[in-house]
Order: C-alpha cells, then sequence, then structure tokens
C-alpha cells in the first residue's frame, strides 16, 4: 500500500513543473488584471460617461465575487479535485475577459466583471492546492516563492502595460489581452496537469454554509467599501457589518452541527494554522497604502500618471525579485526565521515612508518604499508554506482558500481602512473641511496624511512581528503534520 502511495506521488511530482506553468499563467492574468483596470479606471469613467462613484463598482464587483465565493470554490475543490474547478475557473475568467471587451456601457461592463470574479474565485481558490500536491514538500518554499514572484510581477506589470495598451488600442484591450493567455493555461492544465485525488469518497457539498458564508462575507465586503463614502457610522453600514455579524454566528453554529460541513472548523484547533492564516490577514491590511501612494506621487511631487505608475512599480518588482530567494531559504531554514524577518524589513519600510515630507525627492521615495516590497516578499511566501505545510491533504482546497480570502479580506480591509486614515488626517493637518477635494489641499497636508497613515501600518506590523514570534515558539514545540503525512 505504502508503495503504490510512493509510486502514485511520484507519477504526480513528475507533473510540477508544467503545473507550475499553467497555474502560474492564470495567476499572472489573474493579478495582472487588477492592475491593469486600477490604472484604467480615469480613462474609463471619462470613455463612458460616468462618475467616480460608479467607474469604482469596475474594481469592486471583482473583488467582491472574488472575496465571497472563494471559500466555496475551494469546499468544491476538495470535492471534486482541484484541477476541475480550477479548469471551469478559467473559462469562466476567460469569457468574462472577453465579454468585458467588447462591453456596451458602464452597467454591462459592471456585471461582466462580476462574471470574471466568479472566474477568478475558482482559479485562485484551488491554484495553490494544485501546486502543493505536485511539488514534494521539500520544495514547497521554492515553489510558493515563483507563484510569490508571479504575483508581484502581474502587479508591478500592469500600471504601465495598461498604459501602453490605453494609449496604443483603447481601454477594451485591457480585458481583451486576458483571452489569448487564458486559451494557453487552460490547454496546458488540461492537456499535461494529472487529476488530484480529491477528499473522502461519498462527499456532499454544503448549500447551507455556503449561502450564509457568501451572505456574510457581501455584507462584509459591501460593508468595507460602501462606508468609504457613506461614513462607517452610517445606520446602513453598521446594519451591514451586524448582519455580517449574525450570519458569521449561524455559519459557525451551522457548521459544528452538520456531517459534511464546508469548513472543518476543527482545522482551526491548529494554533499554529491560524496564527499564521491571521498574520496573513493583518499584512495584506497593512499593504492597503498601495491605495494612497499615487496621490503622494502626483499631487505633491507633481508626477504625471505615466511616471506615477513607473514609481508605483518598484514595491512589486522589489517583492518579484525577493520572494523566490525567500521561498528558497525557507526550504533550508524554516518558514517561520524567514518570515520574521521580512516582518522586520517591512515594518522598517512603513517607517520609513512614515518620515515623508513635500520636499522628498524621487530617489528618496524609491529608497524608502522598496523596503516594503523585499518585506513582503520575504514574509509571503514562506509564510504561505507554513500555512499550507499544517493542513491536511483532504483539507487542501480549503486550506488554499482561507490562505486567499485572507488576502482579499485584508486588501478589502486595508483599502478602505488606509483611505479612511488618509481623509482624516489631510483634513486635520489642512484645517479643511472633510471631502475638499485633492487639487485644492496644500501639498504638505498630503504628504503628512500620507506618512500619518504609513506610521500606523508599522504599529499594526509590530502586532504582525509579535504573533510571529509566538508562531516560532509554538512551532519548535509542536510535530508539523505534514511531515507526518508524508512519512507514512
Amino acid at each position: 500500500m505504502e508503495q503504490s502511495h510512493d509510486a502514485e506521488m511520484t507519477g504526480i511530482h513528475r507533473h510540477k513543473w508544467w503545473a507550475m506553468t499553467g497555474v502560474g499563467l492564470g495567476v499572472l492574468m489573474g493579478t495582472l488584471d487588477i492592475s491593469i483596470v486600477n490604472i484604467s479606471l480615469p480613462t474609463l469613467e471619462r470613455e463612458l460617461n460616468t462618475h467616480f462613484a460608479t467607474i469604482q463598482w469596475v474594481a469592486v464587483a471583482y473583488i467582491l465575487v472574488l472575496t465571497s465565493l472563494m471559500l466555496g470554490a475551494a469546499r468544491l475543490g476538495d470535492i471534486i479535485g482541484p484541477r476541475k474547478v480550477y479548469l471551469t475557473g478559467l473559462t469562466i475568467f476567460t469569457l468574462g475577459s472577453l465579454l468585458c471587451g467588447v462591453a456596451p456601457g458602464i452597467e454591462w461592463l459592471i456585471g461582466f466583471r462580476a462574471f470574471q470574479g466568479l472566474g477568478a474565485a475558482m482559479t485562485q481558490a484551488v491554484g495553490v492546492a494544485i501546486i502543493i500536491a505536485v511539488f514534494p514538500p521539500q520544495e514547497r518554499g521554492r515553489a510558493l516563492g515563483i507563484i510569490g514572484g508571479i504575483v508581484a510581477i502581474g502587479l508591478a506589470a500592469g500600471p504601465a502595460l495598461g498604459g501602453l495598451m490605453i494609449g496604443l488600442a483603447g481601454w477594451r484591450w485591457v480585458f481583451l489581452v486576458n483571452v489569448p493567455v487564458g486559451f494557453i493555461a487552460g490547454f496546458v492544465v488540461w492537456k499535461h496537469v494529472p487529476s488530484i485525488q480529491a477528499g473522502q469518497a461519498g462527499q456532499r457539498f454544503d448549500t447551507t454554509g455556503a449561502l450564509l458564508l457568501l451572505v456574510t462575507l457581501v455584507c462584509y465586503a459591501l460593508a468595507m467599501t460602501l462606508g468609504q463614502h457613506l461614513g462607517f457610522s452610517s445606520p446602513v453600514i453598521v446594519g451591514l457589518f451586524i448582519a455580517a455579524a449574525f450570519c458569521l454566528l449561524l455559519f459557525f453554529f451551522l457548521e459544528t452541527c452538520i456531517h459534511q460541513p464546508m469548513i472543518d472548523l476543527t482545522i482551526f484547533r491548529d494554533s499554529l494554522f491560524s496564527v499564521n492564516l491571521l498574520m496573513c490577514f493583518l499584512v495584506f491590511i497593512m499593504n492597503g497604502g498601495v491605495l494612497i501612494l499615487p496621490f503622494f506621487l502626483e499631487r505633491v511631487m507633481g508626477f504625471s500618471t505615466e511616471k506615477a505608475g513607473f514609481f508605483m512599480m518598484v514595491g512589486p518588482v522589489s517583492m518579484g525579485l525577493v520572494s523566490p530567494w525567500a521561498g528558497t531559504l525557507s526550504d533550508r531554514h524554516g518558514p517561520r526565521i524567514i518570515s520574521l524577518l521580512g516582518l522586520l524589513v517591512l515594518i522598517v519600510g512603513c517607517l520609513a515612508v512614515g518620515s515623508l515630507d513635500a520636499d522628498a525627492s524621487g530617489l528618496g521615495y524609491l529608497l524608502r518604499i522598496a523596503p516594503i516590497g523585499i518585506g513582503m516578499g520575504l514574509f509571503q511566501a514562506p509564510n504561505n508554506s507554513a500555512v499550507m505545510g499544517r493542513a491536511p491533504r483532504n483539507r487542501l482546497g480549503v486550506a488554499s482558500g482561507l490562505l486567499n480570502l485572507s488576502r482579499t479580506m485584508g486588501s478589502s480591509t486595508g483599502i478602505p481602512l488606509m483611505g479612511a486614515l488618509f481623509a482624516t488626517q489631510v483634513s486635520s493637518l489642512s484645517g479643511l473641511p472633510a471631502g475638499t477635494e485633492l487639487a485644492d489641499l496644500p501639498r504638505e497636508a498630503i504628504a503628512g496624511a500620507v506618512a500619518g497613515a504609513y506610521r500606523t501600518a508599522a504599529l499594526l506590523g509590530l502586532i504582525v512581528f509579535i504573533l510571529g514570534l509566538s508562531a516560532l515558539r509554538l512551532g519548535r514545540h509542536s510535530a508539523n503534520p505534514d511531515d507526518h503525512r508524508h512519512s507514512s
């Protein structure tokens, strides 16, 4: 029996680089799509004859569906196998990209972006599970480091590539560029990636739990996005948060009562799994500052949109260069030491950006922002490896979904949080009422507000570092279930 299992795993590992190619192209497409779309919003606002309150839903609709459906897709991957879910998601995403590219108006575009988000939820939910399954444990950190590098490349290339495409061919090609990439990625996965055994036979999908979780996350995501405009003390926003909390409690109650839950809550009994997942969530809240940096570059430093886009590439490029190296180091020295080092560099970077003022030079900005990308690169792949290394093999899909969910929820929390911090401080520093147009605000107030938001992010980073120290201590007294799984 053991020899049969070893032979099966050897066969799966033989396809690891094909799997990396197929999944990597999907990851590149998904991350490139986010950063390209963000840089295209001013053009879409102008050419579709709408306003900012509406055009932002081109981005919000995508992240809303992505966040809400990811865990359901992950559970489906554990039941029918991640390969089937990934191929279905890739097909939906590619078709959604085509529909976005031919959308006749803003309402159609927002709807097609939501459809595209469904495909992204399926691919992102199970992509890491495929990589974990096809790479042997001793190469996991390296593999996840490569994925982290691909994410960084997508995020870095998006602003510059998007600006170039819009200038040469128009905004529709921001979406249409995904179509050929989607076909290639789908062919590679269909042709070369083997079927990966799903969980135990006879499993059923927890429809009620999926719907409750969907309502919970939709209410949460709507509250975090609409709260930026209505105010977080608005009765509507408070009501959405209360509804999210109530549905979450009901979801937890249901999951403890049924035989085959969407999330086996016993997975959270592993303290290390839970702590590393929380660390990922908090770090991506810190990363929400990416929302306010363009205002510093354009309003304070006087850069054009194109030049600001190139300067915005520094953080993701730094992350992309470091991430594969960090993954390899985590394979050799363990993930927790490397992720702690990344957190230290990240905190230093946030404190450095927190010292920006209106007289900062371009070089001064680059030297301050680069450590944030380096810190993210050093933290992310080792921490991902630590999370997935604690997951049982028949729960890899859900663990992968939880990991991606922690990132998207961190981003959807961090962006409005950093935006609110920025808005509050810029109003206080300028002495002007909230809602004043940025063009009418003094440069010094904008610079001071950006710096203040990043000092708050550094404080949050200190909390994450303390959690990392506790995980390090726990790890020294806890056996890794992954080691046990592959030695049996």
